[in-house]
């Protein structure tokens, strides 16, 4: 009505009032009556923003790579925003007259998208795919930098890489080299656990050979100790059987000699013997055969006389006619001599 108009803006709107040329009002979510004929109306907002991007670049081995990211930003100092670009609203309070407002997105895409195609250009494909928040960290700090950054009173709140991908065929090929690379490592690792396997079964193998030529050199050892205390147990059988046939020898020369003693004895005694035997002999050669058999005869007993008495009349037999020999004459003669014989036994037992 005449021309008076009521607005208020939000908290994260920075809006100024302009009459005549001149800024008469301004401040974040600010409300006031204005008279529209006379009064424009410029409104920044100063809330965060988020710019996407998607680019199509070409790596340092002239491979193709697409990068997929994200800008945040916020404007920090309207005035210079407003001095640089028209953020004026229509008559009607609601609505941009130019679309300078939209377009503030695409610039700061354009200054992330150098910096990024610059940072790619510098790298090969696998490096690239390996770097997204290397991109991110250096496009974040280079456009912080940026001349029209800060001309355009801009803070920027962060940048993003959510993906760096190669074309099909090349992601292809790098995931078969991938492939092959993780079968290789994982055959290296079969590889490495059976040699792991036979390093330790040669290592137990080795420590059993080693057992074993212990325990035969121990065994060894043995058998040679045992050798030598047979050979010293021989030859100290060897020395008592050495001993034992000096002393046989000694004994047998001792046994010769007592022998040959003993011998000369006999032989002195045969002779001493034969001697006096003789000496008799020659005593009796001319003495009466008769005389010599009474003295024979004397001291012989009652049996031996009568057996001698048969006997010469055995030797005159031819000479006797008749002889009778009575049964207690025998018996007599037979009873004399087993009288002798025990009266000579009790003369024994009295000595």
């Amino acid at each position: 009505m005449f021309g008076i108009r009521y607005i208020k803006s939000q908290p994260t709107v920075h809006l100024m009032q302009f009459k005549g040329g001149k800024l008469v009002r301004e401040g974040a979510g600010a409300s006031f009556f204005y008279y529209a004929p006379t009064t424009t109306l410029v409104a920044v907002p100063v809330a965060s923003r988020d710019r996407p991007f998607i680019l199509e670049l070409t790596t340092a081995d002239f491979q193709s790579v697409t990068v997929q990211g994200q800008v945040t930003f916020r404007i920090q100092d309207p005035r210079k925003t407003a001095g640089l670009m028209d953020f004026s609203l229509a008559k009607n309070g609601s609505a941009y007259v130019s679309e300078d407002p939209a377009r503030l997105g695409d610039r700061v895409a354009m200054q992330v998208e150098v910096i990024v195609q610059q940072a790619v250009q510098g790298m090969a494909l696998k490096e690239a795919l390996r770097a997204s928040a290397q991109i991110a960290r250096a496009a974040q700090a280079e456009l912080a930098t940026r001349p029209e950054i800060e001309a355009l009173g801009l803070e920027v709140l962060g940048v993003s890489i959510m993906a760096v991908k190669p074309t099909p065929d090349i992601a292809r090929a790098l995931e078969a080299e991938a492939r092959e690379s993780n079968l290789k490592a994982a055959d290296d690792a079969v590889y490495l656990r059976r040699m792991s396997a036979v390093e330790k079964e040669r290592a137990i193998r080795q420590n059993e050979l080693d057992t074993d030529i212990a325990v035969e050199e121990k065994k060894r050892q043995i058998r040679e100790s045992q050798l030598d205390s047979k050979a010293l147990v021989a030859k100290r059988e060897n020395a008592l059987r050495d001993e034992q046939m000096s002393a046989d020898i000694a004994l047998e020369d001792q046994r010769k000699a007592l022998v040959a003693s003993q011998a000369d004895n006999a032989r002195a005694l045969a002779e001493a013997e034969a001697h006096r035997v003789a000496a008799i002999m020659r005593a009796l050669e001319a003495a009466d055969p008769r005389i010599v058999q009474a003295l024979a005869a004397a001291g012989m007993a009652p049996g031996q006389l009568i057996a001698q008495a048969f006997g010469g009349i055995a030797e005159r037999a031819e000479k006797i006619g008749h002889l009778n020999v009575s049964p207690d004459l025998l018996q007599t003669l037979l009873a004399a001599p087993r009288e002798d014989a025990v009266t000579q036994v009790n003369r024994e037992r009295g000595r």
